[in-house]
């Protein structure tokens, strides 16, 4: 039997904790539980990080072969179905191709050379159907992307089972509350507080590649992502009627 001689807090830890900062009166006796709800659902959507890298002896002639390369990687894209709004530039670089020449006998070096220069494109694309994704990057590599930075799996309408979550987190924390109230010999008198937070889905199954023009189509397995939402529910209580 729980004594109400003082305020309480019994945390989702099961300890017994002062609650004044929570309780409206001093002498009010709280109950304050913590739980996720968790929906797991098969992702819908894939990332791509994907772009062309080409080199040259001059920074023009390596910018004009990027240029013609991923103009060829965009078009297979737009073939494909993907959307202008699913396709956007997430770098661009001109870098140097420094050679530099080994140290000599005597410990002196001669300085670095410049022997070309390396232009580098990417664009993040989503692709909205994951069953195509792998025959998709198939066709872009044999095109010209030579670079395949990452892929990511999510579910695009997360709102919904978020809420999903929420409602599962909810019907923890009242039967969580309803068994604390039994065993401690004390009733649930009214809510005083419902709040969210520690939100948190779990790192994306992600592949890293360095893609080959003779690569075959690429196998997936999105696996599964959960969707979870932490709740927080803080009851006034009182002793039990004898």
């Amino acid at each position: 039997m729980i004594a109400f001689s003082r305020p309480l807090l019994v945390a989702a830890g099961m300890v017994l904790l002062p609650a004044a900062a929570l309780a409206a009166d001093p002498a009010t006796a709280t109950l304050t539980l913590t739980a996720d709800g968790v929906v797991s659902a098969t992702p819908d959507t894939a990332i791509v990080s994907l772009g062309v890298v080409q080199e040259a002896d001059s920074a023009d002639k390596a910018l004009s072969a990027n240029n013609a390369a991923m103009e060829k990687t965009l078009a297979a894209l737009k073939e494909a179905g993907v959307a202008d709004k699913d396709i956007a530039t997430s770098s661009f670089t001109i870098d140097p191709v420094m050679v530099y020449p080994p140290q000599k006998d005597d410990g002196t070096q001669e300085p670095p050379k410049i022997t070309g220069y390396r232009v580098s494109n990417a664009v993040t694309v989503k692709l909205r159907d994951i069953a195509k994704a792998g025959g998709l990057l198939d066709k872009v590599i044999r095109v010209g992307a030579n670079d395949v930075r990452g892929i990511s799996f999510t579910v695009d309408d997360q709102d919904s089972l978020m809420d999903e979550a929420r409602v599962e987190a909810m019907k923890t924390l009242e039967t969580r509350a309803a068994l604390y109230a039994k065993a401690g010999g004390f009733t649930l008198k009214r809510l005083l507080s419902v709040s969210e937070g520690g939100e948190n889905n779990p790192p994306m199954p992600m592949m890293m590649a360095k893609a080959a023009p003779q690569a075959e189509v690429v196998p997936f397995m999105a696996g599964e992502q959960d969707i979870r939402a932490t709740v927080h529910m803080t009851w006034e209580i009182e002793p039990a009627a004898k």
